[in-house]
């Protein structure tokens, strides 16, 4: 960089001539976006201990005069130790790339090994399809929808909850697994079980602004942002006399010195230098690769997609990703960074009219912070100190005060217990209860697996999952009592336009976490008729229909030994009836809806040799802040077997999804 530039110095738009300081190339002598040398990248170009990861296909050669377009296939997983989180910056020299073509790369023929023995050449087998397992369609790979991404994306989280709890377990036969999301992106990748792989400028079919993501690989699987590691993406566009590069979405994480603290505006620093790197000298950024594709960019006025890094607040050392929008590239300049390098600098502003992601959590903060009140809050805690969080009240619709009066209780009350075909005590781990460790009673009542991973997330749904309870000598911290340790989330009961109050929360939501328990009095199945005759809204029924799903992960994926293919189909040793109209938790506020978010799941624990049943509510899928909780009601028995022409007792429906059935009760 020459002296003449100050520090932190903002010259005026359009004042400097880029091509006179830095290095500048026509773009058909840069280095191809996939290298397509067999060379590796410098060692200080990635992580210490990671490799790129490319998700549209690896790194090969084209020969001389041949097209470099081509559809490219997952490259193999390779070595990743470095911990979770630390592939999360946009710390990659240069991005990956599409093509789309449809033509395969070759790559230089590796020198061949002669042996004395002429052994067979193992033929490998090319990848097989299993999208329409997962149920969607090889079109609908190309081009997405709402359901196709949540498809995606439920399958993407149950195999990475499968290859976690095998890892904790140590039951896998091939190595152990240091990132069970990586190692789950690959596979989907080779099965097929991706969507939106047509690369676009603008919006992606099927994602909406504000929804997110908890691994970097989940922008990958849904096509919202190609690179694993790398900060810009970017699509090759034939121009009026060239081919031309321009950015389609960027990673703002906070690795680098941006400046995104604005609702509606980014600072956005470039790539490269070896910026923020311990023992690394920092040098000028180069106009090439990422950087190139945003000044390209910042001259078209494409729009650009901006998902925002946030920090996790229950876990510090990673990150949850929201799509914030599209944006567009309003200036760029060049400044000095503090390491005496020099950086490009990119201002985006958002575009106008698209609704709230980032602005939200800005205010969330705050509220939860106490730093700005709010002048809907009618109650700080509706629990009165029952939970360890506080439940606030708010009502930003009407003038009602509050809901119809209520005892706030966390739990069962009146709970029923039922003796075992064959008794047994809790368990006798000494500390807490380790996965795999088959000595454990309650594992073992849980046909060997531990129901839950180390960080509190079910795995998969099961006929009956059995917790550690008061007998068992376990420690109470002990992972296997996830549903019995209250609330962990800040929640708001709200008054909802047309449906009465409902239930939020006002932190982000990750996809089998356990939400609350539905607490309420426990009365005798007889008496269902009687409570619908008085108008009790607050009844959970177990003996209800309720629509089928598939949430637990896909064992054809795994190709593991004794997949898991239990049905999720809930098998109670008993029904169990609840009214939460007099005695309740927040779990009585949740409305219903035909495409919830929430699912329920039956839990047994023991007490001296009696075994007590729960409904436990779980994440279906991730949940944004401030997004309604609700779960699916089911329809009675009685009304199933009378045909559809039944609707008494039954309410109108006014979820507004696309599946509404119209009716629920």
């Amino acid at each position: 960089m020459e002296e003449v530039l100050g520090q932190n110095s903002v010259p005026p738009h359009g004042s400097i001539d880029k091509s006179r300081i830095l290095d500048v190339k026509p773009l058909r002598s840069l280095i191809p976006i996939y290298s397509m040398s067999n060379q590796t990248p410098p060692a200080d170009q990635y992580p210490s201990g990671f490799s790129p990861f490319f998700p549209f296909g690896a790194p090969q050669q084209t020969p001389t005069g041949v097209s470099t377009k081509g559809a490219a296939t997952p490259a193999p997983l390779r070595a990743y130790r470095s911990p979770l989180g630390t592939g999360d910056s946009a710390t990659m020299e240069g991005f990956n790339d599409q093509d789309t073509s449809g033509k395969k790369k070759r790559g230089r023929p590796l020198p061949q090994r002669h042996s004395r023995s002429d052994k067979p050449k193992k033929i490998q087998e090319p990848p097989v399809d299993l999208s329409a397992v997962v149920g969607f369609t090889a079109a609908q790979r190309e081009d997405g929808s709402r359901e196709v991404v949540n498809l995606v994306l439920m399958a993407f989280d149950a195999l990475r909850r499968r290859l976690c709890q095998l890892e904790e377990a140590k039951e896998l036969s091939s190595g152990s697994i240091k990132r069970a999301d990586l190692k789950a992106c690959n596979t989907l990748m080779t099965k097929g079980v991706r969507t939106n792989m047509t690369k676009r400028i603008g919006s992606v079919p099927g994602i909406e602004i504000g929804d997110i993501f908890f691994f970097r690989m989940e922008l990958c699987v849904v096509g919202l942002h190609a690179p694993s590691m790398s900060g810009i993406d970017a699509l090759h566009i034939m121009g009026e006399f060239e081919e031309e590069t321009l950015a389609v979405s960027i990673v703002s994480s906070g690795e680098y010195d941006d400046d995104a603290e604005d609702s509606d505006v980014i600072i956005y620093t470039g790539q490269g230098g070896n910026f923020f790197k311990k023992d690394k000298h920092a040098i000028d950024q180069k106009l090439k690769r990422g950087n190139l594709a945003l000044d390209k960019s910042s001259r078209q006025h494409n729009e650009i997609r901006v998902i925002r890094g946030m920090r996790d607040g229950i876990n510090p050392n990673s990150k949850i990703y929201v799509y914030d929008g599209l944006y567009k590239i309003q200036d760029s300049w060049i400044e000095k960074a503090k390491g005496g390098g020099g950086v490009f600098k990119y201002k985006l502003i958002r575009n106008p009219g698209q609704p709230s992601a980032f602005n939200v959590w800005r205010s969330v903060q705050k509220w939860k912070s106490g730093s700005h009140s709010r002048a809907e809050l009618i109650i700080s805690d509706l629990s009165n100190g029952a939970e360890s969080i506080p439940v606030s009240l708010v009502n930003e619709v009407d003038n009602v005060k509050a809901p119809t009066f209520f005892n706030y209780f966390h739990s069962l009350r009146h709970p029923k217990s039922f003796s075992l075909m064959q008794p047994s005590h809790g368990c006798t781990c000494p500390k807490a209860c380790v996965p795999g460790d088959l000595n454990c009673s309650c594992i073992r009542r849980n046909e060997g697996d531990f129901p839950y991973t180390g960080n509190g997330i079910l795995v998969s749904r099961r006929q009956l999952v059995h917790e550690c309870g008061p007998t068992c000598q376990c420690f109470p911290n002990c992972k296997n009592r996830v549903s019995q340790t209250g609330l962990k989330h800040h929640m708001e009961v709200f008054k909802t336009k047309d449906r009465g109050w409902g239930l939020r929360s006002l932190d982000p939501i990750r996809c089998g976490t356990f939400i609350c328990e539905y607490a309420g009095e426990v009365v005798d199945r007889a008496k269902v008729s009687q409570l619908a005759r008085e108008g009790d809204e607050y009844v959970f029924d177990t003996t209800r229909i309720y629509s089928e799903f598939k949430w637990n992960y896909e064992p054809k994926l795994l190709e593991e030994v004794g997949p898991n293919d239990a049905s999720e189909e809930y098998s109670l040793p008993y029904p169990l009836v609840i009214t939460a109209k007099n005695v309740g938790n927040v779990a009585r506020f949740m409305n219903h809806s035909c495409s919830p978010n929430v699912f329920w799941q039956p839990v047994l624990y023991e007490e001296n040799n009696q075994s007590y049943l729960h409904v436990a509510f779980f994440a279906l899928r991730h949940i944004p802040p401030m997004t309604e909780l609700t779960y699916d009601y089911g329809f009675a028995r009685s009304e199933h077997a009378e045909g559809s022409s039944a609707v008494k007792g039954r309410k109108k429906c006014l979820c507004g999804s696309s599946k509404c059935r119209g009716s629920f009760g």
